[in-house]
């Protein structure tokens, strides 16, 4: 028996907005390694989870059976993408990384919101084309 929504998808690791979302966290994790030892437990732990946050809730929401849990965590992982921007903009701020980081960074992001936007609006869709058959 499928789950609902999941008719096209058999594992989140197919969604692209996933996909997009370990680039990001790779990435992030990469970029901190370079951070002062100063920033360990506080911009690097943050960035660190904020950027796990964004495929976690991606998975989570697969994971569950209705499509309003699933947009709502796929909006939490929206919340964490937009806070990355934040700390990437605070790290450059404050030195740690370069223009260039900076600005792969945002690009990989915007990709990701892209990507989980769309995904957000296939859920909406399929959500009101179930509940208008009912």
């Amino acid at each position: 028996m499928k789950s609902v929504g999941k008719e096209s998808f058999k594992s989140f690791e197919e969604l692209e907005c996933w996909k997009a979302c370990t680039d990001v966290r790779r990435f992030i994790s990469e970029l901190v390694k370079k951070y002062s030892k100063e920033e360990k437990y506080s911009l690097v732990d943050d960035m660190k989870r904020a950027a796990r946050s964004t495929s976690h809730n991606i998975a989570e929401g697969f994971g569950r059976f209705h499509f309003q849990e699933n947009i709502q965590f796929c909006r939490h992982s929206r919340g964490s993408l937009h806070e990355l921007v934040d700390q990437l903009i605070a790290s450059y701020d404050d030195g740690f990384i370069t223009h260039e980081e900076y600005e792969k960074g945002r690009t990989l992001i915007s990709k990701a919101m892209a990507l989980l936007n769309g995904y957000i609006n296939y859920l909406s869709r399929q959500k009101d084309r179930i509940t208008n058959n009912r």
